[in-house]
């Protein structure tokens, strides 16, 4: 199942996303929130006649880096033995369709492509075995990055959690193996990374295994694996596209801020 949160005539609400052809997807309303259990309603709307949002609000939003290799090498670094974990406050978050905001203090922006693993249950120290069962499933994640900063600053709040760093969508896909699929990044229709999750250092079991550990996670937390090689410069006006093989396409152009 698809489920996106939307907003419709002042309302949000969340809902099945139905149909293949992306002009006639529509929305099956939702009672209740995902995290629990819950019916549809029947009442269905067209998608094009909605805003969607990020289809989750996490109270956090942990990240791996340097979980792909040649992305390691390509920045110069080297590749961790163990997951090698961040955070990107809740307020770094948008939905698809929404605006990045060129920091001020920045003069080179990055984009970076990932699989988002989206938390379905509260949940601590989660044996591999049983990760499956706290997952509610998976969505589209750019770790944009101001990338002077990260290499100035050396450690990575102001580099990778300012305002609009976290865009996450169009939707969970809760039916999904995410072991080998393709993730591909987009600038203005030109491809800049294409890789597969099965070319992670640390696969999504481990990654929360690792941080189930030391924090409890909550519903809507979203886990963030790393990213492939194929990272470069976003600009003012560029339109930058996540696509992660059966999940859909994250879009966002990038403007000055304000």
């Amino acid at each position: 199942m698809r489920i996106a949160r939307f907003s419709i005539d002042g309302n949000v609400a969340f809902g099945a996303v139905e149909g293949d052809r992306p002009d006639e997807l529509v929305l099956d309303i939702i009672k209740g929130i995902p995290f629990a259990d819950f019916e549809l309603s029947g009442t269905k709307v067209p998608l094009n006649k909605v805003r969607l949002l990020p289809p989750v609000l996490p109270n956090k939003v942990v990240a791996f880096g340097r979980n792909y290799a040649e992305h390691a090498r390509e920045l110069g670094n080297e590749v961790p033995d163990a997951p090698f974990a961040f955070f990107k406050p809740s307020t770094s978050v948008i939905g698809s369709g929404d605006e990045i905001a060129y920091p001020s203090f920045s003069q080179e922006l990055h984009h970076e492509a990932e699989l988002a693993v989206v938390i379905g249950r509260m949940c601590r120290e989660v044996p591999r075995e049983r990760v499956k069962d706290v997952i509610l499933g998976y969505t589209c994640a750019n770790d944009v990055t101001a990338r002077d900063v990260q290499r100035r600053e050396k450690q990575w709040a102001r580099a990778k959690g300012f305002d609009t760093s976290c865009p996450l969508g169009p939707w969970v896909e809760t039916d999904l193996d995410a072991s080998d699929l393709t993730i591909q990044l987009t600038v203005n229709g030109q491809q800049r990374q294409l890789g597969r999750t099965s070319e992670m250092i640390h696969p999504v079991e481990d990654l929360i295994v690792n941080i189930s550990e030391a924090m409890t996670l909550l519903p809507g937390d979203v886990i963030l694996t790393g990213t492939p090689a194929g990272v470069g410069p976003l600009n003012v006006g560029d339109e930058v596209a996540v696509t992660i093989e059966g999940i859909g396409t994250l879009t966002n152009k990038v403007v000055k801020r304000g």
